[in-house]
C-alpha cells in the first residue's frame, strides 16, 4: 500500500515555516505498514492542487493533504475538492454544533459567519471529525485513489492521523508488515563504519534494507524489513542485528530510533536516582536543549548557566579572575571550574561544561578554531577533555555537544551502573 504527502501553503515554499506535518504522517503510515512514495509542497494554487491531484490519481492508494482548511479566502482546498470530484458544499450539523460550542462555549465571543463556514463540507465526504479544533478533515475516493484532506495546523493535523485516519486505514485495508530496527552509534563517521560492515551490509537478504542516517558524531543504522509474516521478518532482524553487533560492539550505544543520546542519559540518572545540571559557553544553552527536548527530564536535570560571557563566568559561577588571566577562557582549567561551580550552584550530583572557539574567527583567544574543552563533573572528580571539530561554526556546537553527552553517558556508567 503506498502513500503520497502533499502539504498546501505559500509560506512553506518561501521558508517561512517547517514542514514537520509530513514528517509525522510519515512515521504514523509507516508504523501500519504503508509505503510513502514521496512527500510534496504546493501553493495555494488551485490549478496546482488539480494538477497535483490529476498526477497522482491511480498511482498510489492514499493522497493525504495537509494546509488550506482555514476559514480565510486564501484557504481554497474545500472549494478545489468539489471541483475536483464534481461535487458540491453543504453545512454538516455535527461540525457546525462543535465549532459552535468552541467559539461561543471555549473562547466566549459570538460566532462570525466565517467560523460558521468552517462546517462546509463537500457533501460525497467522510468527516473526519476534528475535536480540538474548527476545520474538520475530509475523506474522498475517486476510482481506486483516496484523498484525505487535513488542517494544517500541527496539533490539529496529529489528533485527526492518531484518532480517525490511523483507526479507518487499519479497518479497510490489507498491508504487509514493516519493521524497523535502529541501532544508535557514536565515535565513527559514515564512511568508516560503512567500511567495517561493508561484508555484512552486503550478505542482506533482499527483504532487509539498510539505510545510513549520519549526524555530527553520531550514525544510526536503520535496518528495514518488509514482508506478509511478522514473525520471519522479526527472527530475521534479530539474526542480522546479533550478526552487527559482533562486528561494531565497540561503537553501538543502543537501540531504536526513539533511543536518542539525550534519552539513554535521562534514563541512566532516573535509573541511579542522580542529577545533572550545565554550564555551556560555545554551546549556549544546545545541551540544556537538548536534554530538556526529553519527556519527564525535570527527574534529573535542575537547570543551566549560559555563561557566554566572561562577566557570567565571575560573577555566576564564580571563577577567579586571576585563573582566568593564567589559562585563558578556552582551557581545561575554566572548563573544569565552570563544572564544578554549576554543580555546586545547582547541588546536583552530576555537571557538564564546555568552553571553545566555534569559529568562524579567531577572535582575541590563542585557541584554535573548532577547539573545545568539556568537563564533567562527577560525585568525585572531574574529567575534562580536549576536542578540535574543525569547521563550521554549527559542526562544532554540534558535535560538542554530542560529545558531552557522550562522556557524561560514560562517567554515570563507571561510577553508578
Amino acid at each position: 500500500m503506498k502513500a503520497t504527502i502533499v502539504t498546501i501553503g505559500d509560506e512553506i515554499l518561501i521558508g517561512q515555516i517547517v514542514d514537520t506535518n509530513s514528517s509525522f504522517i510519515a512515521k504514523s503510515l509507516d508504523r501500519i505498514g504503508v509505503e510513502i512514495s514521496e512527500m510534496i509542497s504546493i501553493s495555494d494554487d488551485k490549478k496546482h492542487i488539480v494538477g497535483t491531484f490529476q498526477k497522482l490519481q491511480n498511482t498510489v492508494d492514499l493522497v493525504i493533504i495537509t494546509g488550506g482548511l482555514g476559514p480565510t479566502k486564501d484557504d481554497i482546498t474545500k472549494k478545489t475538492f468539489c471541483d475536483y470530484f464534481e461535487d458540491e458544499l453543504i453545512v454538516d450539523q455535527k461540525v457546525l454544533a462543535h465549532v459552535t460550542e468552541m467559539i461561543e462555549g471555549f473562547y466566549k465571543r459570538p460566532i462570525t459567519q466565517i467560523n460558521k463556514d468552517q462546517a462546509l463540507v463537500p457533501s460525497k465526504c467522510t468527516v473526519l471529525h476534528n475535536q480540538v479544533g474548527t476545520a474538520p478533515g475530509m475523506w474522498m475516493k475517486k476510482e481506486n485513489t483516496v484523498f484525505i484532506s487535513l488542517p494544517g495546523v500541527p496539533y490539529e493535523m496529529k489528533y485527526l492521523v492518531e484518532n480517525e485516519i490511523i483507526p479507518k486505514v487499519v479497518r479497510e485495508y490489507k498491508r504487509p508488515y514493516i519493521i524497523h530496527k535502529t541501532i544508535l552509534t557514536y565515535g565513527q563517521g559514515e564512511s568508516l563504519v560503512s567500511e567495517r560492515i561493508e561484508a555484512w551490509e552486503d550478505s542482506l537478504p533482499e527483504f532487509l534494507k539498510l539505510a545510513y542516517l549520519p549526524s555530527p558524531g553520531s550514525v544510526r543504522l536503520r535496518i528495514s524489513a518488509r514482508g506478509t509474516s511478522k514473525e520471519v521478518l522479526e527472527l530475521a532482524l534479530e539474526e542480522y542485528v546479533i550478526s552487527l553487533d559482533a562486528i561494531i560492539n565497540d561503537i553501538i550505544v543502543g537501540y531504536e530510533e526513539e533511543e536518542t543520546i539525550e534519552f539513554q542519559v535521562g534514563e541512566m540518572l532516573k535509573k541511579a536516582g542522580k542529577t545533572l545540571s550545565t554550564a555551556e559557553s560555545c554551546t549556549g544553552g544546545k545541551i540544556a536543549a537538548s536534554l530538556t527536548s526529553v519527556a519527564g527530564a525535570s527527574n534529573y536535570f535542575k537547570g543551566s548557566v549560559v555563561s557566554y560571557a566572561t562577566e557570567v563566568k565571575i560573577d555566576v559561577l564564580e571563577l577567579s579572575e586571576s585563573l582566568v588571566n593564567e589559562f585563558s577562557l578556552v582551557s581545561a582549567e575554566v572548563a573544569s571550574a565552570m563544572a564544578l561551580g554549576v554543580k555546586k550552584i545547582m547541588k546536583t550530583d552530576y555537571a557538564i561544561a564546555t568552553t571553545g572557539n566555534a569559529g568562524p574567527s579567531k577572535g582575541d583567544e590563542n585557541a584554535e578554531i573548532g577547539t573545545v574543552f568539556i568537563a564533567i563533573a562527577t560525585p568525585n572528580e572531574v574529567i575534562v577533555k580536549e576536542y578540535n571539530f574543525g569547521q563550521p561554526r554549527e559542526k562544532v556546537i554540534d558535535r560538542a555537544v554530542i560529545k558531552s553527552l557522550e562522556m557524561l553517558k560514560e562517567e554515570i556508567f563507571k561510577n553508578v551502573l
